[in-house]
């Protein structure tokens, strides 16, 4: 797998999401947040958003947010 500079740390995404077994709408929000000022900035903050939103949409839909 070719290194590109936004994946340029000490642990890819990719290999702590495999190794820790992450489903894979966390996976993606790691791999959105791990590279957001490297590649797409605003453009892969808003999609890990929607990553998360989904998550409380699906996962937590019982709860009732904070107040």
């Amino acid at each position: 797998m070719s290194k590109e500079k936004h994946y340029e740390m000490k642990i890819e995404p990719i290999e702590f999401i495999q190794k820790n077994n992450i489903p894979f709408c966390e996976g993606n929000v790691i791999k959105y947040i791990a590279r957001h000022r490297e590649k797409n900035g605003l453009q892969d903050l808003i999609k890990a958003k929607n990553y998360i939103d989904y998550i409380i949409e699906h996962e937590y839909k019982e709860e009732k947010p904070p107040q």
